[in-house]
């Protein structure tokens, strides 16, 4: 599976995997990282108003050692302005056509290829939404963390994550703050989406996506690469990943605390 963050020329073998794996996908993120140093330009370039975005605040689980990103497991949450809560139990990588059907079959479930500058990536994520927004009362101590997910997202769970390892038993990583939105610039035909994250050391990731039909996914990319030129973006940077970024700072944090905690 083709994941490398590094700008370079996908191969053939490297397009003919993609172009199997967006077969049996349901659909296709395009992103980008753009330099942190851009970000004001860009915005004028593509005609973004600041005060047209979204607040997120997005919670990750797993161990300070990051167990479940080791074995290709993502959980997490979000509160969103606004909107609510939801969730989400993700498997990375994945082969569509080897997920169990029952699965497949979920309206709950869905298979997406994010592809960026140099590699691409097949996952499947078991969404879920919360009737009431309780996971400020999980990140404050008041409620348990499997409380936060779906029946159908703790049996994906328990059939991805280390034997004995339960949902409460996971450490909280977070709270990033997240700003996203979604705009329509002159001069393109799609929508793009603009996601700030915000880490607790101040440093940043600007990302720019869109979204389409496995069908459509190299004409939506050349167009989109073609415009995105046009307007200055810089599109040979080296690529960053707004998860693994993240769930590194905590690990860190964590591991730190409890060296503080219990010296040797």
């Amino acid at each position: 599976m083709a994941t490398t963050t590094k700008t370079r020329k996908l191969s053939d073998k490297d397009l003919a995997e993609f172009l199997a794996l967006t077969k049996d996908a349901d659909s296709v993120e395009l992103k980008l990282t753009v330099p942190i140093s851009d970000r004001s330009s860009n915005a004028a370039a593509l005609g973004v108003d600041p005060l047209d975005a979204q607040i997120r605040q997005v919670f990750f689980f797993d161990t300070p050692e990051l167990t479940l990103n080791e074995r290709g497991l993502v959980v997490r949450a979000r509160r969103v302005q606004k909107k609510g809560d939801d969730t989400v139990v993700k498997l990375r990588p994945v082969v569509p056509n080897e997920l169990p059907a029952k699965l497949r079959r979920s309206s709950n479930f869905g298979v997406e290829v994010d592809a960026m500058p140099g590699g691409f990536v097949c996952s499947g994520s078991m969404k879920g939404v919360l009737e009431k927004p309780v996971v400020r009362k999980v990140v404050m101590g008041e409620r348990r963390i499997s409380k936060l997910f779906s029946k159908e997202q703790r049996s994906l769970y328990a059939a991805h994550a280390p034997e004995g390892l339960e949902l409460d038993d996971l450490s909280i990583l977070g709270p990033l703050s997240v700003l996203k939105l979604k705009f329509s610039p002159e001069g393109y035909e799609r929508r793009l989406v603009a996601e700030l994250w915000l880490y607790p050391d101040n440093s940043m990731i600007l990302e720019l996506s869109t979204k389409c039909l496995p069908s459509e996914a190299l004409e939506v990319a050349t167009k989109t690469r073609a415009f995105l030129t046009q307007r200055g973006v810089d599109l040979t940077d080296e690529q960053q990943t707004k998860t693994k970024r993240a769930l590194e700072y905590y690990s860190d944090r964590l591991r730190a605390d409890s060296d503080r905690t219990h010296p040797a």
